[in-house]
């Protein structure tokens, strides 16, 4: 076992912060699927995700944790191993880090070997099942799941017809645009992430910790910011394609927000993804996480759908 090799090095426009002023969860995710690519060619597959590829990693799942923010101009490398590795399928994990080696986030994904064109299955070659053998490694304690199951999910609740029987909150709809598309003509990971990123405002809306939370007369700025996510990736839009993003709350304590999101093909109905989030309030001025309000608490209580899950 070994803590992983670099895979991946670069930095942090201006134009990859958001409205909280640090890396955006969507660009976070682009970087660790660009560093899976440079993992791929260790592994012996320096094409996986080239258009005369004959065999990629299909995402399948990924849980990621947000351990400290990068803010435009940071600086951040990344290291990789694989986790474990199954007949066609494999756990890799990633890890930013910032410049002094400290973990910024964690990527534990799970991919498949699959033809590139038609994404069906096939069993890893010797060759790569023994680069795989010099590159595991265990996953580490602040890698690790902390508010979030990551049990195996036997079939999805996501789909139009049941976010509408639920009530869950329309956040995102839209088609897909040819800039969102990888090599292949498929919907990028990180333009999941990105279409709820761009929406989950209009889901809390106004609802934020109470104006009980200040500092002498002035109101403190209260933004919001993700700790986990589990995203589940169940089939990949094309161009054209149309995708459609309904939201819920399920949970909420002093300090977190538990909220799902389906991300659906508003057309057919079918899922494209379903993602579990852990939110936080963060202070946009002291860059630290801040307690929610009883009044926050109860409207997110009122506002939960019981019983919605991934």
């Amino acid at each position: 076992m070994t803590d992983g090799i670099e895979i991946w090095s670069g930095g942090v426009n201006t134009w990859e912060c958001d409205e909280m002023g640090h890396l955006n969860v969507r660009f976070w995710v682009a970087k660790a699927l660009e560093a899976l690519g440079s993992l791929a060619a260790t592994l012996g597959m320096p094409q996986a995700f080239s258009t005369s590829a004959g065999a990629t990693l299909l995402l399948l799942e990924s849980h990621m944790r947000f351990l400290k923010e990068a803010r435009a101009g940071a600086s951040l490398w990344a290291t990789g191993g694989v986790i474990a590795m199954g007949e066609t399928d494999a756990r890799i994990l990633i890890v930013m880090r910032h410049p002094n080696g400290d973990p910024a986030a964690t990527f534990n994904l799970m991919v498949s070997h699959a033809t590139a064109d038609d994404l069906r299955p096939f069993a890893w070659p010797k060759r790569i099942r023994e680069a795989a053998e010099g590159l595991m490694i265990q996953v580490p304690d602040f890698a690790a799941a902390r508010s979030l199951d990551l049990g195996p999910i036997v079939k999805t609740q996501a789909s139009a017809d049941a976010a509408r029987r639920m009530g869950l909150t329309r956040i995102g709809l839209g088609t897909i645009q040819a800039p969102e598309l990888d090599v292949f003509g498929r919907m990028r990971g990180e333009m999941v992430i990105g279409r709820i990123s761009d929406g989950v405002a209009r889901l809390f809306g106004e609802t934020r910790p109470g104006p009980e939370i200040s500092e002498g007369d002035a109101p403190l700025r209260i933004g919001g910011a993700v700790l986990e996510y589990r995203v589940l990736y169940h089939a990949w839009p094309r161009g054209g394609d149309h995708v459609e993003v309904l939201s819920g709350l399920a949970d909420c304590t002093s300090r977190i927000r538990r909220v799902f999101h389906w991300v659906v093909d508003p057309v057919s109905g079918r899922p494209w993804a379903s993602a579990e989030a852990v939110v936080i309030s963060f202070d946009l001025d002291a860059r630290k996480v801040v307690d929610i309000s009883e009044a926050a608490q109860a409207e997110f209580r009122k506002r939960s759908v019981p019983g919605l899950g991934l």
